[in-house]
C-alpha cells in the first residue's frame, strides 16, 4: 500500500472511529515520512550526478584499460586454440588406434575361421590326397569299383580248402578210373607205330574242330602240315585222325608196316627227311609220321624253311604224309605263317562232352539193365527198357546234358570251354553219379578238380625244364637268356590270375616284372636278360586259355575304350594261386616282391586287383602273408601301401574260416598300434568285415579318431562314411548324432567332420554298394541323396545332422559349400535329370524354418552370382520350389521354374 492510500486510509479497513489524538499522531508521522522520502530523492539525484561526473573522468583510463585487456584475451585465445587442436589430433589418433585395432580383431577373426575353415577342409580330403595333391581327384571311387569286378574272380564263398587231391587222384568208381592230374604216369612212347586199336578207338570218339576238312586238304595237297595249338586242346588226337583218314586210301602195301607212326623229337626235321629219303623208301608209301617238336623248351631252335621243303619233297618222293605239331609261340611263329602252318581250333565243348558221355553210358550199358531208378537229385531212367533199348540211353544222356547244366554243376567247373581229357573227366563224373557210385558232393568236388588239374600242369616241370638247359658261357649269357624265356609264359599265367579284366598291355607288363622276379629267385648270381620279342598275343590267349573282350578302364578319372583279359573261365585264377602257394613254396619270395612293386602302380585297377588277390593267398597260409607281405605294408609310409594292406586283410575275413583272426587283429591294431597301423585298421573296418557288429566298428572309428587331437580324424570319419551303405545305416546316422552332441569337442568333430564328408561322397566310393543293388545303380550320385531316394526313413536323421553342421560356427562354411555340391547334383549339363528325386526328398527337411529359407536364399543367389560356374535363374527357381512346395504350383512349374 502506498504512502497516499495509508494517509488517506485503507478501503479495505473501512471508516476510523472518531479519535482526534489518534488522527494528529497519524498526519504527522505521514509529515515525517514524506520529508524522509524526499531526502532520500535527493540524495539518490546527487549521487547519480557523482558516478556520471566519475564516469566521465575514468573513461580514459578504460578506454586503455579495455585495450590492455584486449591484447591479454587475445593470447589466451590463441593459446586455447592450440590446446583444442591438440586434443583433436589425440582423438583423431585414439580413433585411428581404434580403428586398427578393430581390423586386427577382425582380421584375426577371418584368420581364425579360415584355420577352422581349413580344418575341416582338411578332414574331409580322401586319405590318398597327400600323394595326389590337394586339387587333383583321388582315385579311391575308381579302386572300389576295381574291387567290385575283380571280387567276381575270387569267390569268397568257394572253400578251397574243400578238394582232397590225395583221395580223389586214386579213386576207382567202377570200371571208371578217375584221373585228376592232367600230367601221364609214366614218360610216354617217344616214337613207334601208332596201334590200329588206338586208331579205331580214335575214330569213334574223336570231335572234328572247326577247320578240320580244310586241314585235311591242306596235308592232302602238300602232304607236310605244321599243326599249332595249345597243349592238351586235342592237337594231337586231331593229328592223328588227319593222319588216319589220309592213309587209308593212300595205297599202302597190305603187311608192309605200321600205318601211322610216331617219330622221335630229337631227331627233328632233317631226321625224318634222312629217314624217308634212305633205304626202304618204297616201303614207306601210303604211310603218316607225328612229329612233336618242343619248340618252348630252351636251347630249342625251329626248322627253317628249307629243312621243311626238304621234308616236304622226301614225302612227295615217297607219298607219305607227316603232321609236325607245335606249341603256339613266338617261336612257332615262323612255321605258322609259312606254306604248311595252319592253327588247330579246339573242339567244341558241347560236342565234344556229349560224345564222351555216350562214349561212357555205352561202355556200362550192361549194367543200366540192373538198375531201375537213377538217384533221387536227378531224373529216373525208364525202368522198364532192357540193355539193347536205345530210348533208356537217350533218356539217361538227356539227364546227363541237364545235369550238367545245372548252375551248381557249372560254377563248379569254372571253365568256359572244355578240353579232351577235362571232358571225359567230367563225363565220367556225371556217368558215375547218375549210376549211383557218386554221390552229388563228390561230384561237385570231382568238378572243381578240373580247373586245378589244368593249373597242375602249366607249373609242373618247370625247374625240370630250367635244369636242362645248356651250361652257361663263360659269362653266363646263354643260361640267362634261357631262364628268362622260360619263365615268361609262367609268369604270363600269374599276373593273368591277378590282373584279369584290365587290359592286355597291364598284364603283359606285370609279366615282364614278375619274369624278371622268377629269374634272380632261380639264378642270384647273375643278372638276368629281358626277353624282348617273347610277346605273342595270339600266342598268350591260346597258351593261358584266355579271351580278350571289349571293354572300358579308368584313366585320371576319365573313362576309356580298351581290349580287356580274361580267364575263359572263372575258377582258373584261384586255381593258378592255390597252385603257386601250396605247391610251390620256393615261388612265395619273388611272388611277394612281385606283388609289393604293384601295390605302389599308381593305376587303381593294378593295386586294387594285386590287393585282393594277395587276400586270396593268406587265407592259404596267414602266417606267411602276415609276416611278408600285410604287417610290412600296413607300416608303410605311403597311403596306397597301407589301403593295400588293410584290402587284403578284408579279402581274408571275407572266409570264415579267417575272420576271427582277422578282426582281433584289428581290434588290436586300433587300440594299441602304432599310428600307420591304426590308420590301417580303419581303412580295414571301412570294409564292414572286420568287426563282428556295425557298433563294434564304430567303436573302434571312434577310437581312432579322437586319440592325439583328431590327428587321425579325416582316416576315422572317411571309414565311417564307408559303412553307410551297409544295411545297418540307421546304426550309423545315430551313432554320428550321438557324436555331435558328445560333451567332449573331439567326439564333436568327429560328428560334424563325418556328416560333411557324407554329402561330399558319391556311392561308388562306398565298397558295400555292390552293382546292381539300390546304390549300386546311382553309383554317380551323392551318397546323401541315393540314400534319401531309396530310404526314406533316413530322411530325418540326415537332414538333422546337416542342419547342425550348418549351425555350428567351425563346420558352417565347409557345410554350406557341401550343400552347394549336393544341389548342383540336380540335373546334369546336358539338362537330363541326375539327383533331383534325392533333393526333393531332402531339401524340404532343411528348410522347415524361417531361417532356413533365408539361408537357402542366400546360397541359391550366390550359387547364381558365381562367377566361374553361374546357376542358371530356372534352376534356382526349381531347387527352391523344391525346398518349399507350393500347393499352388503344379510338378511341371516347379521342375522349370
Amino acid at each position: 500500500m502506498s504512502d497516499e492510500q495509508q494517509a488517506a486510509g485503507s478501503p479495505e479497513r473501512g471508516p476510523q472511529p472518531a479519535d482526534q489524538p489518534r488522527a494528529k499522531d497519524d498526519r504527522a508521522r505521514a509529515d515525517r515520512g514524506k520529508a524522509d522520502r524526499a531526502r532520500d530523492d535527493r540524495a539518490q539525484d546527487n549521487r547519480a550526478r557523482d558516478e556520471r561526473a566519475k564516469a566521465r573522468d575514468n573513461r580514459p583510463r578504460a578506454e586503455e584499460g579495455r585495450a590492455a585487456g584486449d591484447r591479454d584475451s587475445g593470447g589466451s585465445d590463441a593459446a586455447e586454440k592450440e590446446k583444442e587442436e591438440q586434443s583433436e589430433q589425440d582423438r583423431e589418433e585414439r580413433e585411428k588406434e581404434e580403428r586398427e585395432k578393430e581390423e586386427r580383431e577382425k582380421e584375426e577373426r577371418e584368420r581364425e575361421r579360415e584355420r577352422v575353415t581349413g580344418r575341416f577342409k582338411e578332414h574331409t580330403r580322401d586319405p590318398l590326397a597327400e600323394e595326389q595333391g590337394d586339387d587333383g581327384p583321388t582315385d579311391l571311387a575308381a579302386a572300389s569299383r576295381a574291387r567290385h569286378s575283380t571280387r567276381m574272380l575270387f569267390d569268397t564263398g568257394r572253400d578251397l580248402n574243400s578238394f582232397d587231391r590225395s583221395f580223389i587222384q586214386s579213386a576207382h568208381i567202377g570200371d571208371i578210373h578217375l584221373r585228376l592230374d592232367s600230367r601221364p604216369s609214366g614218360a610216354g612212347m617217344r616214337s613207334g607205330p601208332v596201334p590200329e586199336d588206338e586208331l579205331r578207338g580214335l575214330r569213334r570218339v574223336h570231335v572234328e574242330p572247326q577247320g578240320y576238312v580244310r586241314l585235311r586238304s591242306a596235308l592232302v595237297a602238300r602232304r607236310l602240315l605244321v599243326l599249332g595249338a595249345a597243349p592238351g586242346t586235342g592237337r594231337t588226337s586231331t593229328a592223328l585222325s588227319l593222319l588216319d583218314e589220309v592213309t587209308s586210301g593212300a595205297g599202302a602195301e597190305p603187311g608192309a608196316g605200321p600205318r601211322v607212326s610216331r617219330v622221335d623229337p630229337d631227331g627233328g626235321v632233317r631226321g625224318l627227311a634222312g629217314l624217308l629219303s634212305g633205304d626202304g623208301a618204297e616201303d614207306r608209301r601210303g604211310t603218316g609220321y607225328l612229329l612233336e617238336l618242343a619248340l618252348t623248351r630252351p636251347g630249342s631252335l625251329p626248322p627253317d624253311a628249307m629243312d621243311l621243303d626238304g621234308l616236304a619233297a622226301a614225302l612227295d618222293g615217297c607219298g607219305a604224309f607227316a603232321v609236325i605239331v607245335v606249341t603256339l609261340g613266338s617261336a612257332a611263329n615262323p612255321l605258322l605263317t609259312g606254306r604248311y602252318g595252319m592253327i588247330c581250333p579246339p573242339a567244341p565243348t558241347q560236342e565234344l562232352l556229349t560224345t564222351r558221355l555216350r562214349e561212357k553210358l555205352e561202355e556200362r550199358r550192361e549194367e543200366l539193365a540192373d538198375r531201375t531208378a537213377a538217384p533221387d537229385d536227378t531224373p529216373a531212367a525208364a525202368p522198364d527198357s532192357g540193355p539193347d533199348s536205345g530210348p533208356r540211353l537217350d533218356d539217361l544222356l538227356t539227364a546227363a546234358e541237364e545235369l550238367a547244366q545245372r548252375a551248381e554243376v557249372r560254377d563248379a567247373v569254372g571253365l568256359k570251354d572244355l578240353r579232351p581229357a577235362e571232358a571225359e573227366l567230367q563225363a565220367s563224373l556225371l556217368a558215375g553219379h547218375l549210376l549211383g557210385d557218386l554221390s552229388y558232393d563228390e561230384l561237385l568236388s570231382g568238378c572243381r578238380s578240373l580247373a586245378a588239374g589244368q593249373a597242375q600242369e602249366w607249373f609242373a616241370g618247370v625247374d625240370r625244364a630250367l635244369a636242362a638247359l645248356p651250361a652257361a658261357a663263360a659269362d653266363g649269357g646263354a643260361r640267362r637268356s634261357g631262364t628268362a624265356a622260360l619263365f615268361h609264359p609262367v609268369a604270363f599265367r600269374i599276373a593273368l590270375a591277378v590282373l584279369g579284366g584290365t587290359p592286355h598291355s597291364t598284364v603283359a607288363a606285370a609279366a615282364h616284372l614278375l619274369t624278371w622276379e622268377l629269374s634272380v629267385q632261380s639264378d642270384p648270381d647273375n643278372t638276368p636278360a629281358r626277353p624282348l620279342f617273347c610277346d605273342d598275343p595270339e600266342s598268350d590267349l591260346a597258351l593261358s586259355r584266355a579271351e580278350l573282350t571289349d571293354g572300358r578302364v579308368e584313366v585320371a578319372g576319365a573313362e576309356v575304350g580298351a581290349r580287356l583279359i580274361w580267364y575263359r573261365g572263372s575258377a582258373l585264377p584261384a586255381a593258378v594261386l592255390a597252385e603257386i602257394w601250396d605247391r610251390h613254396f620256393p615261388v612265395r619270395a619273388p611272388l611277394v616282391r612281385w606283388l609289393r612293386l604293384l601295390s605302389d602302380d599308381p593305376r587303381p585297377h593294378v593295386w586294387m586287383r594285386a590287393a585282393v588277390a594277395a587276400g586270396e593267398l593268406s587265407v592259404r597260409d596267414f602266417d606267411h602273408s602276415y609276416a611278408e607281405l600285410i604287417r610290412p605294408l600296413a607300416e608303410a609310409a605311403t597311403p596306397r601301401r597301407r589301403i593295400f594292406a588293410a584290402t587284403t586283410m578284408d579279402q581274408a575275413a571275407g572266409h570264415a574260416s579267417h575272420r576271427k583272426a582277422v578282426r582281433k587283429l584289428v581290434d588290436d591294431w586300433s587300440r594299441f598300434g602304432t599310428k600307420s597301423l591304426r590308420w590301417t585298421a580303419a581303412m580295414a573296418l571301412g570294409y564292414g568285415n572286420a568287426a563282428a557288429t556295425t557298433d563294434d566298428a564304430l567303436d573302434a572309428l571312434a577310437r581312432i579318431g579322437v586319440r592325439d587331437d583328431g590327428d587321425q580324424l579325416a582316416a576315422a570319419s572317411f571309414n565311417v562314411v564307408r559303412l553307410l551303405a551297409l544295411p545297418d545305416v540307421a546304426t550309423v546316422l545315430r551313432r554320428m548324432a550321438d557324436w555331435t552332441h558328445h560333451r567332449r569337442e573331439a567326439y564333436q568333430d568327429l560328428g560334424l567332420v563325418t556328416t560333411v564328408r557324407m554329402a561330399l561322397t558319391g556311392v561308388d566310393e562306398v565298397p558295400a554298394a555292390e552293382p546292381g543293388s539300390p546304390l549300386g545303380d546311382r553309383g554317380d550320385w551323392p551318397l546323401p541323396l541315393a540314400l534319401a531316394a531309396t530310404r526314406p526313413e533316413l530322411v530325418g536323421p540326415m537332414a538333422d545332422l546337416l542342419w547342425t553342421a550348418l549351425n555350428t560356427p567351425r563346420s558352417k562354411d565347409v557345410a554350406m559349400d557341401a550343400l552347394e555340391a549336393l544341389m548342383r547334383t540336380a540335373v546334369r549339363k546336358d539338362g537330363t535329370e541326375w539327383a533331383r528325386p534325392g533333393l526333393a526328398a531332402l531339401l524340404p527337411a532343411l528348410a522347415a524354418e524361417e531361417h532356413d529359407r533365408r539361408r537357402l536364399d542366400w546360397l541359391l543367389r550366390r550359387m547364381m552370382n558365381d562367377p566361374e560356374n553361374p546357376l542358371p535363374d530356372a534352376q534356382a527357381r526349381s531347387l527352391w520350389w523344391l525346398a518349399v512346395p507350393s500347393p499352388d504350383r503344379t510338378g511341371e512349374e516347379e521342375r522349370h521354374g
